[in-house]
């Protein structure tokens, strides 16, 4: 079984985004997981069922889009979207958070949103964000990973993406790469996020998706066993 891998989703185009670059993940082997994180919960009975309602449908239409409705899908309720789903990876001991870009974002560009940026500070997942306009493209071969060094996790990471799908992996910065892995902090918190400023600039200047990963904790992407005969 691949990293757990929960999709922040609320139906809005840069969470399509987001829906994108998860299909992307489950092509390397990675389970996904739709989250979506109501505020509020209501005192009066029937108006909290048609909320309930209305959030499972909303997930619905998600895993419509990603043509798997059999998708696992969870409500939760928090008053920050980034802490509840930080709270929802740690239960669930997910591995990989996947955010759009911010919906100000130019197309082609990569800008964490302030859930994103929740979890690139001590979050306890790898965080992965999507380009804008990622969802304008049904295909998205990765070829090219370009790996921006610090903690070793990052690099291991890479290769382990490499072994399953063939891909070259190069040093940060290069041009013309399909996904770009970061590499935390080496003073952070092993198991969590946490990235430097260089880190921060980097994210931002991409405009291939972004996977940022723990200190100390690569994400593992086992090789399919046809190719281990």
């Amino acid at each position: 079984m691949g990293p757990k891998t929960i999709i922040s989703y609320d139906d809005t185009l840069n969470d399509h985004d987001a829906l994108a670059l998860g299909r992307v993940l489950a092509s390397f082997g990675a389970e996904l997981e739709l989250a979506y994180v109501r505020h509020t919960t209501q005192a009066d009975r029937s108006r909290e069922e048609l909320d309930q309602n209305e959030a499972e449908a909303l997930l619905e239409r998600g895993a419509r889009w990603l043509d798997d409705l059999d998708v696992s899908r969870k409500v939760i309720v928090s008053a920050s979207t980034g802490e509840g789903l930080a709270s929802l990876a740690a239960d669930e001991d997910a591995e990989i958070v996947v955010f759009g870009s911010d919906y100000r974002t130019a197309a082609g560009h990569v800008e964490p949103g302030t859930s994103a940026r929740r979890l690139l500070e001590a979050g306890p997942a790898a965080v992965a964000i999507a380009p804008a306009n990622y969802r304008s493209v049904r295909d998205h071969p990765i070829r090219k990973i370009a790996v921006l060094d610090g903690d070793y996790a990052a690099r291991q990471t890479a290769n382990e993406i490499s072994d399953r799908i063939g891909a070259a992996v190069v040093s940060a910065p290069a041009a013309d790469y399909d996904l770009l892995v970061v590499a935390s902090r080496p003073e952070g918190r092993e198991g969590h996020v946490m990235i430097s400023s260089q880190a921060g600039n980097a994210i931002e200047n991409s405009t291939a998706p972004v996977l940022v990963v723990p200190r100390g904790t690569p994400i593992r992407f086992a090789v399919p066993a046809a190719a281990t005969l």
